[in-house]
């Protein structure tokens, strides 16, 4: 088989750059090493920067989007038993849009299907050959038999654990990391959410946040030990818990009800350069994640694919490659604004092992500052709803 560009993995930023790029005649082929069934059952974040609306409704899959999306125009940060608004919407002139994640992959999967786009799924051992060379390639195992497409580029969407960053590790990539010391305890239910926007709380008790799919489905939060398990929380200690850590006029309009999905996620920042090795780029949690604090993991994915985009479509359409050389650069610049920002939310908001009293009283008053001070308030509101491409 032949193709313009092979793209490994078929999460959002494969799907998306898939769809934009076959929107602009540029032939190219998805591969996933599991099922479509297996991907639309994992449980994601959903908040989208103004960027990424605007790249879904370019690809021509954000009509349902459009009329199912929560737009919100502000959050609510709440601390020391009270809970303040953050005016996103007349700080920056943009609000974002809540629409879960799995519901966008679901959209980039039929629309991709509608249109005649090419995806391999239970390609298993998808592996990248030869990208340093003129005459790049890509394998997969399939029903017994390895095959093989040969292409001109090959965009790593596979995420963290995925064979496109493994591969490079060899040749002069620098990995950045910083671990938490905690992780996220999140529920999903069938139940109104507890506020018409999110609320991320600061409390001793650690952090919580309110948040939601729908306004008939929400997804709570909770920071817990590394060493918890989600099985050893019931639903009412989950919801006991989330009481004492938000502001009592929250807690008394909370509505509970039996969780449909429960895990714990560990936080962690990392972030790989460069982003481009020949003809392989890395695009989306292949090269970077970031805590969930900031809401910024699968909006830096679209960030990515935007840049990859431009670069791919100036390639074949002017034939210039001035694109693609500055793939990694534009996008490692603004992954690393978004990475401060996310660790700044989380160290903002978290109880942290060895922060004490003192530490507590600290980050009150950085909130109260924030939300007291219009130019700090535009800082937050600025990084929240996406820095410019």
């Amino acid at each position: 088989m032949r193709t313009q560009v092979a793209i490994i993995g078929s999460g959002p930023s494969g799907l998306l750059l898939g769809q934009l790029l076959s929107n602009a005649g540029i032939d190219n082929v998805i591969l996933d090493r599991v099922g479509r069934e297996y991907i639309l059952g994992r449980i994601r974040a959903g908040v989208l920067e103004a960027g990424t609306v605007q790249l879904l409704q370019q690809a021509g899959a954000g009509a349902r989007m459009q009329a199912e999306g929560l737009v919100h125009d502000g959050i609510d940060l709440a601390f020391a038993g009270r809970h303040h608004r953050i005016d996103l919407k007349s700080l920056t002139g943009s609000p974002v849009t809540v629409y879960g994640q799995t519901e966008l992959t679901r959209d980039l999967m039929d629309h991709r299907e509608a249109t005649g786009g090419r995806t391999i799924y239970d390609a298993s051992d998808a592996t990248p050959h030869d990208f340093d060379t003129a005459r790049p390639f890509v394998t997969y195992d399939k029903d017994g038999t390895t095959h093989r497409i040969e292409c001109d580029f090959i965009a790593g969407c596979d995420g963290f654990h995925g064979i496109c960053r493994a591969t490079v590790q060899d040749r002069g990539i620098r990995n950045f990391e910083k671990i938490y010391p905690f992780g996220w305890l999140g529920i999903l239910a069938d139940i109104p959410p507890v506020h018409h926007e999110l609320i991320y709380a600061n409390s001793e008790r650690g952090f919580a946040l309110c948040s939601q799919r729908s306004r008939t489905r929400s997804r709570y939060y909770l920071q817990v030990p590394l060493t918890d398990t989600a099985e050893a929380w019931s639903d009412a200690a989950f919801w006991d818990e989330l009481r004492r850590r938000i502001p009592a006029d929250v807690a008394e309009r909370l509505v509970t009800g039996p969780s449909i999905e429960k895990s714990i996620a560990p936080l962690r920042s990392f972030v790989a350069e460069p982003l481009r090795f020949g003809s392989l780029f890395l695009v989306g949690d292949a090269g970077h994640i970031v805590p969930p604090t900031g809401a910024k993991g699968l909006n830096l994915a679209a960030s990515d694919v935007h840049y990859l985009f431009e670069g791919l479509q100036g390639f074949y359409g002017e034939k210039s490659e001035a694109g693609i050389d500055a793939y990694s650069g534009r996008a490692l610049a603004r992954i690393w604004k978004a990475s401060r920002f996310s660790w700044s939310m989380t160290t903002l908001l978290h109880k942290f092992p060895d922060s004490g009293a003192f530490g507590q009283k600290i980050q009150e008053a950085e909130l109260d500052y924030l939300v007291h001070s219009t130019a700090a308030s535009a800082a937050l509101a600025e990084n929240y709803v996406g820095l410019p491409y």
